[in-house]
């Protein structure tokens, strides 16, 4: 087992190389259709599995396209990696749609409407009510 800190820096540099495969090397055009950018990627701590975490800008079909793009070109990304990542083994490549951009724009959203939503309505707590004495 390889350490923490090993693992993360193996991780940093195959985020490195696949972002630099994405922008010249894939030739793919199912890759290029969308804005692809790799935002994790996360290995295992044996260092023979590597899941790549991709933020794809664009529609549900597009995505779709891109991803299958993506699917396609794993043995690329491996041969290209073991060429230029030094170890033992080369890890398997398992790329997978990073949604949670479009999480946190989705909960943005939604508390920007609460917010727009409690401004529209009076409060209650500020009109004044008539006060009933016991005289």
């Amino acid at each position: 087992m390889a350490t923490d800190r090993r693992v993360a820096r193996v991780g940093e540099l195959i985020r490195r190389e696949v972002s630099q495969m994405l922008l010249s090397e894939i030739k793919d055009d199912r890759v290029q259709v969308g804005m692809v950018s790799v935002t994790d990627v996360e290995v295992s701590g044996d260092l023979q599995h590597a899941k790549i975490f991709v933020s794809i800008y664009g529609d549900e079909a597009t995505r779709g396209e891109t991803m299958a793009g993506l699917q396609s070109a794993t043995g690329f990304v491996r041969s290209v990696l073991g060429q230029r990542v030094r170890l033992r083994r080369t890890p398997e490549v398992i790329f997978l749609e990073d949604l949670s951009l479009e999480r946190g724009t989705r909960v943005l959203s939604l508390i920007n409407q609460l917010n727009a939503n409690r401004k529209e309505e009076p409060d209650e707590a500020a009109v004044p009510t008539a006060e009933v004495s016991d005289d």
